[in-house]
Formats: C-alpha cells, structure tokens, sequence
C-alpha cells in the first residue's frame, strides 16, 4: 500500500527539489569542521555514495563559512550552511554560495539583522529553514503552555514563519523538532493542518545507532505514515553514513522510496546449523556495494534452514537456505542448486551480480 502524500509547496535547494510531488529527500550533516575542506569534502563524497542528498554543514565561524565555496565546488549535492546567533555568518554563507541556510530568527539578533538575512537570502532566491527544537522553546511558550509541548512547538515554527514572511519572503522550509518522540509526532500533525510549506522531519537527539535507529523508526514511521514530511534526517551519534541507510530503508519500508536492494533474513532457531548470522551479515555488507549498480529493486533472503527458506521466502528473488554445512540457493522459490557453506557467498554473489545485469523495474 503506498503512502497518500500531503501536497505542499515546491521549494528548490540547489537541483534538489522537494515538496509537491516530489520524492522525499534525505539528507544528513557533517561532524567535520568545516574549515578542513579536505576532510568535509571526503565525508561528503562518502555519504552521497551511501545516497544523501542533500548535506548540511555547521557554520559556527568565519573560517567555516569562507569554506563553503571550496568545498561546493568540489561536490555534487547541494550545500546546507547551518547558522546560529550570528546573523554575519549566514550573509558570508550566502556569499559564499550555501544553497540555503538554516537559521533560528529567534537567537540571530533584531529585526535589522533578520531583514539583512531574508534580504540576502532573497536576492540569490536560497531557500531558508526555520527551525525549533523542544530543547530552546521560548520561556513565555512554556509558561503559556505550562510546560514543553507540541502546541507550544508550533506556535514557536508559525511565529518564525510568519516573521519571515513579514519582510516579505515564502521560500521556506519548516523544521520543528524534538527527542520526545510522540511530542514530535503529535508537532508534525498539528503543524501540517496550519501550513503548506515543507516540512524537514527528523527526531532530534535520537541517541546512538542502537537506540537512534529505534526512536527514529517509530517516530517517522508515524510521521511519514501520515503523508507528513518532505525531506528527512535520521539523526544518530555514530557515522553519518549510518544515517542515510537507515533513511533509506525506512522510506522503503513505508513504500516511499523504491528502488536497491531489500535483503529479508530469519531470526534463527535451534534448527539452523551454519553460521547464519555472519552470513546475513556479510550480504547486507556485499549488497551495500553492489545496489549502486542496480537500476531498480530486488529482494533477496537468508534463511536458516530448508524449513524457511524457498517457502518462506518465495516473493525474495534471489535467496540462500541454510543446511548442515551446506545450502541452498534459490531463485523465487525453485531451487537452483546446493553449495558447500563456505563457498555460498562467492557462488550467491555470482548469482545476484546475474540478477542484477538482468533485472530492472521502475525506480521512484
């Protein structure tokens, strides 16, 4: 079943173009420092082989947002600049050819510096993200609302939003988040009745890989469940490659995002007898590598046993049952032929690089 998506406004952040009809972007920032473009470029080239696209990077100096032009220069995904309290550093951001830039109008300064800002911002057409975060509510919000709440969360977005649009700019993008996921939630669908601007979800703090990726799961699942969001972030506290192939799979589970390779294996039993877990572990690490060169989608399982292998897994297109030092590899459903278990990965890959040099559906 696919996802009914709630139509918001197109909004351009360099060739990437979210909201409307378009696909759900995913995106992921920088733990370099910025000013070490060499470093910043490297990790940027890694994640947008992993599949974002579009990277953030942390402005928290001149020396940082002087970096931004080298280092869009040299990358082929469209360039965030992530701004805080001083409103110089997203002129010089600007300047220096952010594709759109992130800002609080609430801790850059006075209305002089905001209006410099949507001016600058403005004269290049750069779209601008305003964000909130549970973490910062204003003091009057949470006494307004006697406590951190989802309520207070979005009058806190709409204020910014609505300020902006004072001096005169819409091309805006609304992120509103917390780590409380069901506050988060609740944020979301409250904010997408009042609002046609895009949304930027994510779950804000989510913790490390383990308990990120759970928070984060259940958070935009609900989300996104919903038809909520345009562009997402998985944050976690590890590698930001890990956060793009959780975004990944989380849009492909939720029938949002189509397109690489599903790999599906069993929890394991009593009755498995070779080294399944390894296994599993090293097709999801082969298939990483190989879904580049795949133009569509297709499903493969490792499965224990014989119990749980053809049968079970019928729909997968390419799969490996487990035997006693052995196993079988099978094609959707029919057996093709039995392998020693230590030569079942060499002779699985040889059949998965076949399928995928003869396979192609339609990719989102």
């Amino acid at each position: 079943m696919t996802t009914q998506r709630r139509i918001t406004r197109e909004v351009r952040i360099g060739d990437v173009v979210i909201g409307g009809n378009n696909p759900i972007a995913i995106q992921s920032m920088t733990n370099t420092k910025t000013e070490d473009v060499d470093a910043t470029v490297a990790q940027i080239e890694k994640l947008t082989a992993a599949g974002c696209e579009v990277i953030r990077c942390a402005v928290p100096d001149e020396a940082a947002a002087k970096a931004l032009s080298e280092i869009k220069r040299r990358i082929s995904i469209p360039l965030v600049a992530d701004i805080h309290f001083d409103y110089r550093l997203a002129l010089l951001a600007i300047e220096n050819g952010a594709d759109k830039i992130r800002i609080n109008p609430g801790n850059i300064g006075s209305e002089e510096r905001i209006r410099a800002v949507i001016t600058a911002a403005k004269e290049r057409n750069i779209p601008i993200r305003v964000g909130v975060n549970s973490g910062s509510l204003e003091k009057t919000l949470v006494e307004k609302y006697h406590g951190v709440t989802a309520e207070g969360l979005v009058e806190s977005a709409l204020d910014k939003v609505h300020l902006v649009e004072d001096f005169g700019y819409d091309n805006l993008v609304i992120s509103i988040k917390s780590s409380d996921v069901m506050m988060c939630v609740r944020a979301h669908e409250l904010i997408a009745e009042k609002t046609d601007h895009p949304l930027h979800v994510g779950i804000t703090e989510a913790g490390t890989v383990y308990a990120g990726n759970i928070k984060s799961s259940i958070g935009l699942g609900l989300i996104l469940g919903q038809g909520i969001g345009d562009t997402i972030r998985v944050s976690l506290t590890g590698d930001p490659v890990e956060e793009i192939r959780s975004a990944k799979l989380i849009l492909r589970t939720l029938g949002l995002r189509k397109g690489g390779i599903e790999v599906v294996s069993c929890p394991t039993c009593g009755r498995t007898s070779i080294d399944l877990i390894g296994l599993a572990n090293r097709v999801n690490e082969m298939v990483d590598e190989m879904e580049k060169e795949l133009d569509g989608s297709l499903k493969v399982a490792v499965m224990g046993c014989v119990v749980n292998g053809p049968g079970e897994a019928a729909e997968a297109d390419l799969g490996i049952a487990g035997g006693k030092g052995e196993g079988l590899i099978f094609r959707r459903g029919e057996i093709l032929r039995k392998v020693p278990e230590e030569a079942l990965l060499t002779e699985f890959k040889k059949e998965l690089e076949t399928e995928i040099q003869n396979h192609g559906k339609t990719i989102f």
